[in-house]
């Protein structure tokens, strides 16, 4: 969920508004500007997330141990599901993705570029350091405003064909709102989603920032070619977009991947039998260790996640780059 819309904040603020074509003018374009940019990343993450979402199905089912899943491998999964539960199996839980990561890209998207200029103007920390520290920063807002879409993702993730515990989205909400605490049981996991957000933003945006801007200040015409909208932007060709992306969302990742798994357990709640020695962050962290060690437990999965890391980030850029060109954002 998280890597296609970290990277589509990672790009640099626009320069200048460009004078526009016609009726309107530049101060029309301002006036809409946060709006642009809030279609621009929404519609680059749901793009980016519905690519890799049988990835994603998978990948909640081995990181919680589903019992018709849980001695299989990636590959051996990705072949079982569609046969116990039909090709469409394998996106389950992904329209409720969709509802969450077209608000979650917009919002990581607008609260980088404000936190990165307040940082640099009120704070004075430029460089590099300041992506680090605006990217932490956007992805906690992004995860703490959509949280609740991200629990109900999971656990219609989760369900199995013939095991339902819930119909659909409307019906996940009301039944965990009643069952496990009311509000607050929207937010179970949060703690470790936090934390795990923080590096894992921080280090994607520094990463990737740090690429692109090497990239294009060494290596213009290799790397680079003017942006259609305004000929004055120089942007990443697709291909370098997919392996600056790539490595980025790779180390970001391997270190944060521990928290990630702890998340979608602790998300997964009374639906796994274990709920009881499971209520904290710490908890859950300690039994999944206990029982499964780090290679099968905490890191469980992590290699899907290197699967999924370049198709994701591919198309996380280039809809991106797209829509900025076709918003007139650059």
């Amino acid at each position: 969920m998280a890597a296609a819309a970290a990277a589509l904040a990672a790009a640099d603020p626009p320069p200048a508004m460009p004078q526009a074509a016609g009726a309107g003018g530049p101060t029309a374009r301002r006036d809409f500007y946060w709006l642009r940019s809030f279609l621009a990343g929404g519609i680059a993450g749901c793009c980016a997330k519905t690519t890799v979402a049988p990835l994603d199905r998978v990948k909640v089912l081995l990181q919680a141990h589903n019992h018709h899943y849980k001695h299989l491998g990636v590959f051996s999964a990705l072949r079982a599901v569609p046969q116990k539960e039909g090709y469409l199996g394998l996106y389950k839980g992904n329209g409720a993705m969709m509802i969450r990561i077209f608000p979650y890209g917009a919002i990581q998207f607008m609260a980088f570029e404000h936190y990165k200029t307040v940082i640099t103007t009120k704070l004075g920390v430029s460089g590099h350091v300041h992506r680090l520290m605006a990217g932490s920063m956007a992805g906690m807002t992004a995860v703490i405003c959509t949280y609740p879409l991200d629990m109900v993702r999971v656990r219609l993730a989760f369900q199995v064909k013939g095991e339902h515990t819930y119909t659909g989205i409307i019906h996940a909400f009301k039944t965990i709102y009643a069952k496990e605490g009311g509000f607050l049981g929207f937010y179970r996991g949060l703690m470790p989603t936090i934390l795990g957000m923080a590096p894992y933003a921080g280090v994607s945006f520094f990463t990737f920032g740090t690429l692109k801007s090497v990239g294009l200040s060494h290596a213009p015409t290799l790397l680079g070619r003017p942006s259609s909208d305004n000929p004055n932007v120089l942007v990443l060709k697709t291909h370098i977009n997919l392996l600056c992306g790539g490595v980025a969302g790779a180390i970001a990742q391997t270190i944060s991947y521990p928290f990630d798994v702890t998340r979608r357990r602790m998300q997964l709640g009374t639906v796994l039998p274990e709920f009881e020695k499971c209520l904290t962050m710490w908890e859950t962290m300690k039994y999944v260790y206990g029982h499964h060690g780090i290679r099968r437990g905490l890191y469980r999965g992590l290699s899907l996640n290197y699967i999924r890391c370049i198709p994701s980030q591919a198309v996380a850029f280039t809809t991106y780059e797209l829509m900025k060109q076709f918003f007139h954002l650059n």
